[in-house]
């Protein structure tokens, strides 16, 4: 099991943004590659802090992992921050050290080498019926994408020698002063195009089709979002392919609503199938069921059906399934209908008699979101 990003980090859910960043910037000097040499468990213990880091700075993904977990970002082999390597860490986060380099270390950077570019993410979006999100799907999705062209070569770039970067030191009145940009020549990938195929653009790339197999849990919900790492498009030389962001879309049912993992399901029955008691087939997430209507139902009662809703993207069991029973009343009624009805007006059992059990429309409501 994942830890905790705020165990992680030291810090309490409360944590301002100040906070956050004071405390990803503590746990990444103390474990920054430079300062520990060799030592895997302390550049594990740093991957992990920035992994934290980048979703807990993201008010869009820390609300989502304040309400899903890790769920939200790893269902089904997706990721959030997980997988990142060095380069990801030292390219996404240098900058809240500042310009002037790591607390005297070798930067943020890898020790000053070639900076490695990611490829750009692609976003998709897939629309998921109930019944899909109930039992979790696999989805192949054609996607387009840009791939290193074969054939294609790259040599080192002369204006940087291969390291993304250019050094400038100038001569002022408070001494030499050293600065450092991405080169402009290159883009920072250290890498030029020495031969591509005709049909491949000024990077060397090509724009291809995949088909892509996503697999999707049980229990997202409409706008989560998913990653499948590596899925994006490829970056120029020995870059890091970017990453497939799957949007989910929740198609609406025609019987059912959803409620968190909760179902609701509207059934309609006669005054007389309310009267002498009932049986009917109603529609969930897991194909048709009968359930039966106990004689003299009342308009409004609720039938709780366990274990007939949603599963939790938490894991944390399954939702039900509420049956709200509505008793439809005739609009229209013949000539013997009304005469019957007049002649039940004074009969005892016609005459309202709400019992203990009964329960007003309010308790209703309390005992549907308890």
């Amino acid at each position: 099991m994942k830890e905790d990003y705020y165990e992680i980090l030291g810090i309490s859910k409360g944590a301002t943004v100040a906070e956050i960043k004071k405390a990803y910037r503590k746990k990444a000097i103390e474990d920054h590659p430079d300062k520990n040499p060799g030592d895997e468990k302390a550049e594990e213990r740093f991957k992990k802090a920035a992994e934290a880091y980048e979703v807990l700075s993201d008010s869009d993904k820390k609300a989502r992992y304040d309400q899903y977990g890790h769920q939200a970002f790893e269902g089904g082999g997706f990721g959030g921050g997980g997988g990142m390597n060095m380069d990801d860490i030292f390219s996404q986060f240098g900058d809240i050290f500042g310009g002037g380099g790591f607390g005297g270390f070798s930067g943020f950077g890898g020790g000053g080498g070639r900076r490695t570019v990611k490829g750009s993410n692609l976003r998709i979006r897939v629309k998921l019926t109930l019944e899909e999100i109930a039992n979790g799907v696999e989805k192949k999705i054609k996607v387009k994408r840009k791939k290193v062209a074969q054939g294609t070569t790259y040599n080192t770039c002369g204006t940087c020698n291969g390291s993304g970067q250019v050094t400038r030191i100038q001569n002022t009145i408070l001494g030499r002063m050293q600065t450092s940009a991405t080169c402009s020549t290159c883009g920072g990938g250290g890498q030029m195009v020495d031969k591509k195929p005709t049909n491949a653009d000024a990077h060397g790339m090509l724009a291809t089709e995949e088909t892509v197999s996503i697999k999707i849990p049980a229990g997202v919900v409409d706008g989560m979002q998913l990653k499948v790492t590596g899925k994006g498009n490829d970056a120029p030389g020995n870059g890091v392919t970017g990453d497939l962001l799957v949007a989910i879309e929740e198609l609406p049912h025609a019987a059912l609503q959803r409620e968190g993992d909760n179902l609701h399901y509207d059934l309609y029955i006669s005054f007389s199938e309310a009267a002498l008691g009932t049986s009917k087939e109603i529609d969930t997430v897991t194909g048709k069921v009968r359930i039966k209507i106990d004689t003299g139902a009342q308009s409004g009662k609720i039938l709780r059906l366990r274990n007939k809703g949603i599963p939790s993207i938490n894991g944390y069991g399954t939702g039900d399934l509420l049956v709200h029973v509505n008793v439809w009343t005739p609009k229209t009624l013949s000539k013997e209908q009304k005469e019957f009805f007049e002649k039940m007006n004074d009969d005892e059992h016609f005459q309202p008699k709400p019992e203990k059990e009964d329960k007003s429309f309010f308790e209703k409501v309390k005992d549907m979101f308890s």
